[in-house]
């Protein structure tokens, strides 16, 4: 893996998301701390259908860091799981808003 920030290039990948909505954007700070933007919209009304839509994320990250880092993919997904399980249920009172400002 790089240090250096590389952009997702999605032109090969066109005919997939063909039809799709975007829903989700993430970026991760050097120190960790990650930057969210969603819109459910394109999800739908449940929230449960978020939940749905991460776990199909996190599976596909499996894939992606065992092809990056050369591990298997089950050891991946259960890495993924336990930093799921590390930050569940720790709390964030200071999620920053699209406005930029802590609520």
């Amino acid at each position: 893996m790089t240090d250096k920030p590389v952009p997702i290039d999605l032109h090969a990948h066109v005919a997939m998301i063909n039809g799709a909505r975007e829903f989700l954007r993430v970026w991760m700070r050097p120190d960790g701390a990650t930057a969210s933007f969603i819109n459910p919209v394109p999800v739908g009304a449940d929230p449960a259908a978020f939940g749905a839509a991460l776990v199909d994320c996190i599976r596909q990250g499996a894939k992606a860091y065992a092809r990056a880092v050369n591990i298997d993919e089950e050891e991946a997904l259960g890495r993924i799981w336990q930093g799921v399980e590390a930050e569940r249920y720790r709390r964030e009172d200071n999620l920053p808003t699209n406005d930029g400002k802590a609520h």
